[in-house]
């Protein structure tokens, strides 16, 4: 079965290290706490806020070990006023058992405000 992880982070600014740097820390923690093996990833979908132009994410994510093979694709979030700034989310398509109740995401950085009922959880 295939179920969805999710994930966000923030940068404090738009430069192509931080960006890369922060996609990796997190497409490596939604790995980690969800015990995901990559040849079980069947894709992940990296959106940014359109304030992110510097680099794209993917990029961070295809010089992992391993995830050279992984399907991965960026886009751009809707331009809504009073969203959270500088946002770079993941959605991870895992083949797992684990029920989804029990999938773990990840929010790291100010991205904390975007879901706090699944934050520590």
């Amino acid at each position: 079965m295939i179920r969805g992880v999710r994930g966000a982070t923030t940068i404090e600014l738009d430069k192509p290290e931080l960006v890369w740097e922060a996609t990796a820390q997190l497409v490596q923690e939604i790995v980690k706490v969800n015990l995901v093996d990559i040849e079980s990833i069947a894709s992940v979908t990296i959106s940014t806020t359109p304030d992110i132009t510097s680099a794209f994410p993917a990029k961070a994510v295809r010089t992992l070990d391993g995830w050279q093979f992984v399907p991965i694709m960026c886009m751009h979030e809707m331009n809504v006023a009073g969203a959270l700034p500088l946002c770079i989310r993941v959605l991870m398509h895992v083949n797992t058992d684990v029920a989804q109740q029990d999938v773990q995401h990840v929010y790291l950085n100010d991205a904390v405000k975007l879901r706090p009922d699944l934050v520590g959880k």
